[in-house]
């Protein structure tokens, strides 16, 4: 397996040098920042990338603040009042992208984070007090327990939260797969995700950069080399 100063040199000299790549590098929350975000806004990230998932993520863009208005700014609790006649009009506005299924998602992802709120004092303290070492085992959490949150879109939602977490692109994968850090055949599979927490917790190690920052910087440094 290489080391992450070989990795990074390599991205470092496809963007023009260091201060070039440090500069599109992502950066992560820290636990208290996380902490005390308010439950509405990991409801409403998670909503937005299921809605972004297959589909142009600009027209999500755009029709946000009216998702926003339209769902009660996503709190929880506010939702969970609704009855499935009432989700059913919500799916039908115009104003949002009208798709019952993944409409739906938010009553079923808003349980699940009622839900914690119960045994964690918020949803946020949960995700904040997730051990950092098995950030796959938060991603298979998701998917068991929320809805449409499999695959690379729990991830997604996680990072753009500013949770430190790796993604599988495909160019992190096919840099994983390339040079043998993971042998199992599906990204989705538990070996995998464990094969690669194993290799980002060493290369965490060795550099002391987030899992974030580690996995942008292998995707820099394979695959098209966009300026």
């Amino acid at each position: 397996m290489e080391r992450f100063d070989q990795i990074y040199q390599r991205a470092a000299e496809r963007k023009g040098g260091e201060a070039a790549l440090e500069a599109l590098l992502p950066n992560s929350l820290s636990r208290e920042a996380l902490a005390a975000l308010d439950d509405s806004r990991y409801l409403a990230q998670f909503t937005k990338s299921v809605f972004q998932s297959g589909f142009v993520w600009r027209v999500v863009e755009q029709k946000w603040p009216d998702f926003e208005e339209h769902f009660f700014n996503f709190e929880p609790d506010t939702l969970l009042l609704l009855s499935d006649e009432q989700w059913e009009q919500k799916a039908k506005d115009p104003k949002i992208i009208r798709n019952l299924s993944k409409v739906m998602t938010i009553k079923h992802n808003a349980q699940m984070i009622y839900d914690l709120q119960f045994e964690h004092k918020s949803f946020a303290r949960f995700i904040a007090n997730w051990p950092e070492e098995d950030i796959v085992g938060l991603w298979q959490y998701l998917k068991k327990h929320g809805k449409r949150l499999g695959g690379n879109t729990g991830p997604y939602a996680l990072r753009q939260l500013g949770v430190d977490t790796f993604i599988f692109t495909n160019d992190v994968w096919a840099y994983l797969k390339a040079h043998n850090v993971v042998t199992a055949t599906s990204p989705t599979s538990k070996k995998a995700m464990q094969e690669a927490q194993d290799a980002f917790n060493r290369w965490r190690q060795e550099s002391g950069r987030s899992f974030a920052a580690i996995s942008r910087t292998i995707a820099m440094g394979v695959g098209e080399n966009y300026i």
